[in-house]
């Protein structure tokens, strides 16, 4: 007796828990490079640190506060979740029988003509009903597990565009800043040109000056002038841009001192390891995609197996409600159900076929996710370092063009040279500024690039707000 009741156990047991169909989800082989195995604590610092108080900029954390309290991608993206915690709920509930409770209160009378003597009379009732479909093959069990992947794939996606906003607010504060420097250069470029087409002009009014010399000093003005429009249209277009990224309309937006690079730690460890890139917040939700994916093999596989239900059901009725408590008044139902599908023209193997090719599909787009991961640090760590250079020799580059413009305007004052000589100089420091102005955004927005690639610098505070 006691063993024929262990069996039974055994088998009640064996039922409620249920049997995989499919394996379970296993990492797709990753074969990294040599150089990506070794962390340390500085590198780990890097992707840790809230890069955008390097800079020491207050307007610019000012605004990277406000894009995270009223950006509309970021209240998308956390809506999203909300729904996605929502949906694992919704699925977990299948693994666990169902109650409903039932009430009933009626009168009426049969026709006569039916029944001569039919009456008045009244009837009443109340029951619950109990059913739960055994998770047999772990159907039920595999749609949570792919519910739970979306989930987390939810809250990655949350991350990731919290990275994403953050690095977008400081790119277009920094290209502010480039065009609003641009536009100032411009300004200046004209005022000098003015300056210095006043005086050609007085010179050929007396006939020192050829009225060639004139119209070459006429055309760079309206270079430096047209260079202005330019850059105004810019900077407004800019201003607008960013305002809407605040989650605002377009508008005016303050800007900082121009930042400097005293406070920028630019150089980066090398052989940064690839546990930075298994975080990186698009990293991981392509994983948890996949994760979803495979479950859902699971899922479709079990369709195909014989499924099996348990449903109850007490009540009492009575034509009286001071009946209903009596004991004659119950009456129950128990009942046990299998379904097995036998023909049905190949649907269900079709469909576990697609779900087959869509989880593959998902590998790929997560391979494919971490391989662009490692190009956008490689590019990000050339960048850091390229760039720097660059600015060094823009740098260089504007101060012999200011000195050779000098000495070309001495020597022209001195009758030593022609007008050519001047222009030429003035055309090569007026880029010469430009460029440098590009190269000092082109360093701080190096800068973002790798803090973003590196799955660093989100904010927690967007995951630790209460969603209700």
């Amino acid at each position: 007796m006691k063993k024929g009741c262990a069996i039974t156990l055994g088998l009640v047991a064996l039922l409620v828990s249920g049997c995989a169909l499919t394996p379970d989800y296993e990492r797709p082989e990753l074969n990294l490079p040599a150089g990506w195995e070794r962390t340390t604590a500085e590198q780990d610092a890097i992707a840790n640190t809230p890069w955008w108080d390097i800079y020491g900029d207050e307007v610019l954390r000012a605004l990277i506060d406000q894009a995270l309290d009223q950006n509309r991608d970021l209240a998308l993206a956390l809506a999203r979740l909300q729904e996605s915690r929502y949906l694992l709920s919704f699925t977990r509930a299948d693994q666990f029988p169902f109650l409903d409770v039932f009430g009933s209160a009626g009168r009426g009378r049969e026709s006569k003509r039916i029944n001569p003597l039919a009456g008045t009379a009244s009837n009443y009732g109340i029951g619950a009903n109990l059913s739960f479909e055994i998770d047999l093959w772990r159907r039920y069990a595999r749609a949570t597990e792919a519910a739970r992947a979306e989930l987390l794939a939810s809250e990655f996606g949350v991350r990731n565009v919290t990275i994403s906003l953050v690095a977008e607010v400081a790119d277009l504060y920094f290209r502010l800043q480039d065009m609003n420097a641009r536009l100032e250069i411009s300004r200046r470029t004209v005022e000098g040109r003015a300056e210095r087409l006043g005086i050609i002009q007085a010179r050929f009014d007396r006939g020192i000056e050829p009225e060639i010399d004139v119209n070459q000093a006429q055309v760079q003005l309206a270079v430096a002038e047209a260079s202005v429009t330019q850059f105004q249209r810019l900077t407004a277009q800019t201003e607008h841009a960013l305002r809407v990224v605040l989650g605002e309309f377009p508008g005016r937006v303050p800007l900082g001192p121009r930042i400097n690079f005293g406070g920028v730690p630019l150089s980066v460890p090398a052989g940064l390891p690839s546990e930075l890139l298994k975080r990186r917040p698009d990293v991981q939700e392509a994983e948890q995609l996949l994760v979803a994916e495979t479950a859902e093999i699971g899922v479709a596989e079990a369709l195909r197996f014989p499924s099996l239900s348990m449903t109850s059901q007490i009540s009492v009725v009575a034509t009286d409600l001071t009946d209903l408590n009596s004991m004659d008044s119950g009456q129950w139902s128990l009942a046990a159900g299998i379904f097995q599908p036998v023909f049905n023209s190949g649907r269900l193997k079709a469909q576990k076929k697609a779900q087959v090719a869509r989880a593959k599909q998902a590998e790929e787009v997560y391979i494919l996710t971490l391989l662009e991961a490692f190009r956008e640090v490689e590019d990000a760590i050339v960048a850091t370092e390229t760039f720097r250079n660059e600015f060094a020799a823009r740098t260089r580059q504007v101060k012999a063009a200011a000195n050779a413009l000098r000495l070309s305007q001495a020597r022209y004052d001195a009758g030593v040279v022609d007008y050519l000589e001047v222009l030429d100089s003035e055309r090569t420091f007026f880029d010469a500024e430009l460029r440098h102005s590009q190269a000092h955004r082109s360093v701080l927005t190096s800068f973002v690039a790798l803090y973003k690639a590196l799955g660093g610098g989100w904010d927690e505070r967007v995951l630790d707000d209460e969603i209700e």
